[in-house]
């Protein structure tokens, strides 16, 4: 065999060992986003909680800032009632007396329901902050399988990169650009066997006297449909 197109082919060796590490690589991925899709969930769900229990507080506290406020002006009133002395003034401060009691009455009574609704978003908070801890719990172990995966996979790709280095070393200048060109085309491949008379790549049919050259070796010919290189593997 021509020792360029044996160099050629231990690139591609090369090549498809890095290739087949990728797509392993590849291959964790749904997994993993899968597990992020569930954690991130879960965080959300928690967040959502956070930020409604804190808006539940601060509606507390605004009910507690209006009570104390109509608190004040209702003793206010009744500070002038005692100093009234027409009978006028006296069933107008009474008259507005009774509809701040009315309006107080209602606020407490808001007051006392926006309680509540602390205490269950708080407990909503406590459930979900539960529930994450949870799912982190139960992801853990497959996280640190995937994790030690991951890892052993770049020390793979790593060697096999290191190697395909060595191997490009091998390979003529010209014929590596060569390659490397129609490795960035549509072919998945640079080089591809003869197929009883064809291109392994597009089956396109190659002329007998380019077919015998390809067989007996001594030169690298290119496909002339699809560009690749061919070869020829013997019996």
């Amino acid at each position: 065999m021509n020792p360029d197109l044996a160099a050629l082919l231990k690139l591609q060796e090369r090549d498809q060992a890095i290739m087949a590490i990728e797509a392993e690589r590849k291959a964790l991925e749904p997994e993993l986003e899968a597990l992020d899709a569930e954690l991130a969930r879960a965080e959300a769900e928690l967040e959502a909680a956070r930020q409604a229990a804190k808006e539940a507080d601060q509606r507390r506290a605004e009910l507690e800032g209006k009570i104390e406020s109509y608190r004040i002006m209702q003793e206010r009133r009744r500070q002038r009632l005692e100093w009234v002395r027409g009978a006028k003034e006296a069933s107008t401060l009474m008259a507005e007396l009774d509809l701040a009691r009315s309006v107080l009455a209602k606020e407490e009574a808001e007051w006392i329901r926006s309680a509540d609704r602390v205490q269950e978003a708080e407990r909503r908070v406590q459930e979900l902050e539960q529930v994450l801890e949870q799912v982190r719990q139960a992801q853990a172990p497959l996280r640190e399988t995937l994790a030690a995966k991951q890892d052993e996979l770049a020390e793979r790709l790593a060697a096999a990169r290191k190697e395909r280095e060595q191997a490009a070393r091998n390979v003529p200048k010209d014929l590596l650009a060569q390659y490397e060109r129609i490795r960035r085309g549509r072919a998945p491949m640079a080089l591809y066997p003869l197929h009883e008379g064809a291109c392994g790549n597009c089956f396109t049919a190659v002329p007998i006297h380019r077919r015998h050259a390809i067989q007996d070796g001594q030169s690298i010919t290119h496909c002339e449909a699809c560009g690749v290189m061919l070869y020829h593997v013997a019996a």
